[in-house]
């Protein structure tokens, strides 16, 4: 059973949902709103830096190791998502990890689509590396569309030639948006968070057409070859079967992969379920795969 903080969150969503049927500024308010309704940690220190032309914050905590950093891609359809929105999940993840956090404000759809998205990350890979890091002590991590965009960067900087991070987390990826997973179908999963229409909304506002393109939907990519990934994801998503899928190709081509699936857990649960248990869980097993990566 899920805990009562992580069921709160539940309620909350089917109260006051984040996407649906207004309009797509106020579904970036809404979910910035809900984001930031979480305070910052006082200890977590917070650096702007500009990043081919977008912002990015540099999320440190007290302590932190200076020498390894997690390039962070926000959730959101490639439609909605901040880093301000994302500042708190940031100093979690950072704390968990004992890393620097690099949270990209990456382009949006629909004013700017595929290919956007895709080159502000792989330009922040690169900055980062410009910046003095090296690729055995970069982690890429992402949740939800940006769980997607995390595969979708290791894809396009390997086919570059450039050398890849050690490791990659995928919170609740979104690996498919031609949408057929067999968790989309109507009544099959009650997602108090999105359902079918918003997310083939959401894929149109990115990739209208292509929507296989392996660097829009890594689903359809090649794996070989890719660093060690770890997959969370919850079994009350409608997207759990693109994470289902993705673990299973990934394994296929040789490449290393924890999974998780957290029963009764609803999309992101990390990101949204601050003081659940369950979250502080997903925390704990990222910052031993992190350790496990990158030392």
């Amino acid at each position: 059973m899920p805990s009562p903080q992580h069921e709160a969150i539940v309620a909350a969503l089917k109260s006051a949902p984040i996407v649906g049927s207004v309009s797509l500024a106020a579904q970036r308010a809404n979910y910035d709103a809900t984001l930031l309704a979480n305070p910052v940690p006082a200890d977590a220190r917070i650096q702007s830096a500009l990043i081919n032309g977008n912002v990015a914050d540099l999320i440190t905590i007290n302590g932190t190791n200076p020498t390894a950093t997690i390039l962070y891609l926000h959730g959101g359809g490639y439609v909605i998502g901040s880093n301000v929105g994302y500042r708190e999940f940031g100093a979690r993840l950072a704390r968990a990890t004992n890393t620097r956090v690099c949270v990209l404000n990456y382009r949006l759809a629909p004013e700017s689509p595929y290919p956007a998205a895709l080159d502000d990350a792989v330009a922040a890979y690169r900055w980062l590396r410009q910046q003095g890091s090296t690729s055995g002590s970069l982690i890429i991590t992402g949740d939800s569309a940006g769980g997607g965009l995390t595969l979708a960067t290791l894809m396009a900087l390997r086919s570059a030639g450039d050398d890849l991070p050690a490791g990659a987390v995928c919170f609740s990826p979104w690996t498919d948006l031609a949408g057929t997973g067999s968790t989309l179908a109507p009544g099959i999963i009650d997602d108090p968070l999105v359902g079918a229409a918003a997310i083939g909304g959401m894929a149109s506002m990115y990739a209208a057409t292509d929507t296989q393109n392996p660097l829009v939907s890594p689903l359809y990519g090649d794996y070989r070859g890719l660093p060690p990934l770890l997959i969370q994801v919850g079994t009350r998503e409608v997207l759990l079967d693109d994470s289902r899928r993705t673990a299973d190709k990934a394994r296929a081509a040789g490449v290393k992969v924890d999974y998780f699936e957290g029963e009764g857990l609803i999309h992101v649960w990390p990101v949204l379920a601050t003081t659940a248990p369950e979250s502080a869980a997903a925390l704990v097993s990222v910052g031993q795969f992190v350790k496990r990566c990158i030392g």
